[in-house]
Formats: C-alpha cells, sequence, structure tokens
C-alpha cells in the first residue's frame, strides 16, 4: 500500500505506541445493558430473532487522544446458543465500508453448527447504523451524471460534482467525520472484546469487512483466535486501486455470467438470443432512456441509473432473474412488475466515503481521473467509466496512517473468494492473499457471488465451519464447486443480500 513518507514516521511510532492497551486507560468503566431487540418480533423475521439482544458502548471519538472528552455511541447486537453455553465469540461485518451489522448474527441463525458455539456479535461500526452518524446531506452525485459523454461540459458536471460530493460529506458530518477511519475502528472493535471480558474473538467479515478484518488483525494479532475473510477486497493495497478493478470485476461477470444467462431463457425475457444480441439491446435502452428517461412508480429510470440497477443485479446470481426482468421492461419487451423500497438516511454512504477518503491517500487530481475513466471505459464499457472513488481526490484528508497488513503474527486465516466475484475481483484477492502471511486461499470456482459462506453452498460452509468452529486450517490453498445459475423465479439467497434485506424489513 503507498504510504505517506517521512513526515508520517512520527505519527506512526506514536500510533503504535498506543496500540499496545489505549483501551483500558482511556475507555470509562463501562458494562452492555443488553436487552431484548424487539418487544414483539416482526413478522417475517427469521427463526432466532427472539433471541437477539442489543446494545451499545461508547468510545473515544479520537483513540489517538482519547482523552480530550468527545466520545461516539457504537450500537451492537449478539445471538447466543440456546443453551447458553458459548465456546467462542465471532464479530461479524457485512462490508461497504459502511454497511449496518446488527441484523447479521440472523443470518447464521440456522447455521446451526456456528449458532450452538458460538455467541455472535454484529456491530453498526461507527458512522453508521444505529451507532453515531455521520453524512453527506443526502447529496450523491455519482448516479446523476453520464460518465460515457466524455464532452467538456458533461466533465465539468461529473468532476465538478465529485469536489461537491467531498464538500457535502466533510462539511455535514462536521468534526466527527475525520475520525471515520479503520483505524479508529478496529480500536472500536477491541474495546468492544474488553467490554465482553473475551482474551480471544474470532473474526468473520465479507467485502469491505475482509479489510476491516485484516486490520484488526494487523493492529491486535495477540486477540484474533480465527479470520474468515469472504469476498476480498485487496486489503494490502491503498482503497484507490480496490475501486479501480470494478470496471474489470462486473465486466467480467456480466460477460461470463449474466448476459449468457439471460440469452438462455430468451423465451421469458425477449432481449436476445445471443449475449452479443443482449447486450446490444441493453445498448439500445441504455440510449433511449438517456434521450427520453421512462417514469414508473418506483424512479425515474435514465440509462445511469440503468446501469446501477444491472450492476446491483450482478452481486448475486439470485438477483439475475429481477434484473432481467427490470430490463425488459425497460426495454419494452415485457409487462411491468413493479416493486418498492433512523437516523441520517445516507449513513453507510457518509461513512463510505469518510473510510475510502480518510484511511489511504489518493493519488492525482481531476486530470489523472479524466485518464484513467477513458482508459477504463474502454476497456470495460459497462462500468468501466463509473469512479465511485472520485471525490477522494478533493477531500481534505485528515493526518492517518494505517499499519500495513502483512500477516506477521497473525493466526493462519481463511480467505474465501469467488472466481467472478465483480465488486472485489479475484485479482486482488490473490494479491492480497500472497501479501498476506499464513493466509489460505478457498477459490470458489464457476462462481460469480460476492459474499459465499452461509448460504447454498455446502462446501464452502463445511470448510468455513471446520475452520471457525472445529479450529481445522486448511494445510493449503483449495477448491470448492460454485452453485449452479438459477432459472428465471429460483430463489437463491446470499448473506449481504439478506442482511440488508433484514435491516429493511426489521425498519433498522
Amino acid at each position: 500500500m503507498r504510504r505517506k513518507q517521512l513526515a508520517a514516521a512520527l505519527a506512526v511510532a506514536t500510533a503504535t505506541s498506543l496500540l499496545v492497551a489505549p483501551q483500558a486507560s482511556a475507555a470509562p468503566a463501562q458494562t452492555i445493558a443488553w436487552r431484548a431487540c424487539f418487544s414483539e418480533v416482526p413478522p417475517g423475521a427469521p427463526p432466532g430473532a427472539e433471541r437477539l439482544e442489543c446494545g451499545t458502548f461508547t468510545a473515544p471519538m479520537d483513540w489517538n487522544h482519547p482523552n480530550n472528552g468527545k466520545t461516539v455511541t457504537i450500537a451492537v447486537s449478539r445471538l447466543t446458543p440456546k443453551d447458553g453455553k458459548a465456546k467462542s465469540t465471532v464479530f461479524t461485518n457485512p462490508g461497504g465500508p459502511g454497511g449496518e451489522g446488527r441484523t447479521m448474527p440472523l443470518l447464521f441463525a440456522e447455521r446451526q453448527k456456528l449458532a450452538d458455539n458460538a455467541e455472535i456479535i454484529g456491530i453498526d461500526v461507527r458512522g453508521t447504523g444505529a451507532s453515531s452518524n455521520v453524512t453527506c446531506g443526502d447529496y450523491f452525485t455519482l448516479p446523476s451524471t453520464d460518465p460515457r459523454d466524455r464532452s467538456r461540459a458533461n466533465l465539468d458536471l461529473l468532476y465538478d460534482g465529485m469536489a461537491l460530493q467531498a464538500k457535502f460529506c466533510q462539511t455535514k458530518s462536521g468534526e466527527l467525520g475525520r475520525y471515520i477511519t479503520t483505524d479508529q475502528t478496529v480500536k472500536d472493535l477491541d474495546l468492544l472484546r474488553q467490554l465482553l471480558g473475551r482474551k480471544k474473538v474470532s473474526w468473520l467479515g465479507y467485502s469491505g469487512g475482509s479489510w476491516l478484518g485484516a486490520y484488526y488483525a494487523t493492529y491486535f494479532p495477540k486477540t484474533l483466535d480465527k479470520v474468515v475473510l469472504d469476498s476480498n477486497a485487496e486489503f494490502t493495497a491503498p482503497w484507490q486501486a480496490v475501486f479501480g478493478d470494478w470496471g474489470m470485476g462486473f465486466e467480467r461477470r456480466l460477460r461470463v455470467d449474466f448476459l449468457p444467462w439471460v440469452a438462455k431463457y430468451d423465451s421469458v425475457y425477449h432481449l436476445g438470443k445471443t449475449a452479443d444480441e443482449v447486450w446490444q439491446t441493453y445498448e439500445r435502452t441504455r440510449r433511449k432512456l438517456n434521450e427520453q428517461p421512462v417514469t414508473l412508480p418506483e424512479g425515474v429510470y435514465n440509462g445511469v441509473l440503468l446501469d446501477f440497477v444491472t450492476r446491483a443485479g450482478l452481486y448475486q446470481k439470485g438477483a439475475f432473474d429481477g434484473t432481467a426482468t427490470k430490463i425488459a421492461e425497460l426495454a419494452g419487451a415485457a409487462p411491468r412488475r413493479m416493486s418498492a423500497q433512523a437516523t441520517y438516511p445516507d449513513a453507510s454512504i457518509g461513512t463510505l466515503f469518510s473510510v475510502l477518503c480518510n484511511d489511504t491517500p489518493f493519488r492525482g487530481g481531476r486530470t489523472h481521473l479524466e485518464r484513467d475513466a477513458v482508459r477504463d471505459g474502454a476497456r470495460w464499457p459497462f462500468f468501466g467509466y463509473y469512479q465511485l472513488a472520485g471525490p477522494c481526490a478533493f477531500w481534505d484528508r485528515p493526518n492517518v496512517t494505517l499499519k500495513q497488513p502483512t500477516g506477521k503474527g497473525v493466526v493462519p486465516t481463511l480467505m474465501v473468494q469467488s472466481v467472478r466475484d465483480p465488486a472485489t475481483p479475484l485479482e486482488g484477492a490473490q494479491r492480497a492473499h500472497r501479501g498476506f502471511r499464513n493466509s489460505v486461499m478457498l477459490t470458489v470456482e464457476d462462481e460469480g457471488d460476492h459474499g459465499i459462506y452461509g448460504f447454498g453452498n455446502a462446501c464452502v460452509n463445511d470448510v468455513v465451519e471446520r475452520y471457525l468452529v472445529d479450529g481445522v486450517t486448511p494445510a493449503k490453498d483449495l477448491t470448492c464447486p460454485g452453485v449452479p445459475l438459477p432459472a428465471p423465479g429460483e430463489t437463491v439467497q446470499n448473506p449481504l443480500t439478506k442482511a440488508r434485506q433484514l435491516a429493511t424489513d426489521l425498519g433498522w
């Protein structure tokens, strides 16, 4: 990962000195007052929801100056075994960064081997959910401008919008926004470990949760028992590199899995009998929507929103049917099927940008962004022009220097990775694997879902639980077969999608 240079050396030494036991002296004596999360379990909540408990604790706003009196609130949940006898404690995280995590324990309530042996902890990390929030004032520029339009007027809109995004996020989040970083969050996590009275905990993190887990293990290697990183961001590189791979990852998932699947079921969707025909239909529909947006009950669709809807549908195979149906509807090839969709409503976006732009330096400015967009758009036309991390080029970055994740001193770490993951591509995960000592990679072949463990893949579930519960670390890298793509209308669940849906259903 690119580092700040000599000017950061003193800061690194100072921060490192705080890692010995910063929480013990900095944090006030406190306990978590656990209570039932629901007075009445909401309809549709999964089995075990009645046992889910919620609580909060406080942490210093700035762990590097912990005695200044400023604090944040962290909201957590826990699910204990039915007999109350937990043999281990597992911290979970859905990724993002910025994903709300308190519903995560419910995802594993029916993973009997894990749920019967472990106390499972869900966490709304600082910045999001029911924890102290940051916000971008509901301003989000990315879906507002078509990045394929490289006219000077549109480029001004695009990059001025990114600069405005940075200003909105930092102004609206105020002082707290500067302390929404991985460095601060991992110290919150270790405080939580201490408040629970655990000498060691295990980690189960997806997507951006792989980044957080790798750093938690790097900062506090002696407090981790088992580490599972599922759908891995390249946590040994800067965030800029991680999101720079999105165009490649989504293009591959689109071309290899989605377009051929839609073509296979042309009798259902009528979008084309070959992958190329489906793509041409998509492009025609996109052009028409840019010329004349279409208003549906759930919102107004232009070409950019079509891209975002399709991109969201590539994360998991179970969303292919709904995504193809929506494309067909917008293409005029199928009857309409309508669908619908707290603190700051955009806290997850605020946390996302705060972490991305605070954690690691961003290389280059507008000229750099323009050049990269043209290069990546030519390579990966579906999503290569989009630059989620672009606002970081205009960010007033605080003085944050993260420790480099190397795996040194960390327990053997199990990385789970599908070969066609669109959001955290295989190549980045492999580089992180090579750079993180004592890691073992479970590669899921012929699979493209983002988030694997916990739903539908018996081979993956067995390997993860033998490690996480039984303590059996694979001796070397290994593979599992993927789950076949579904037929139209067939339900296939995914842990990250399920977590988001649960949060919506529960009103969290």
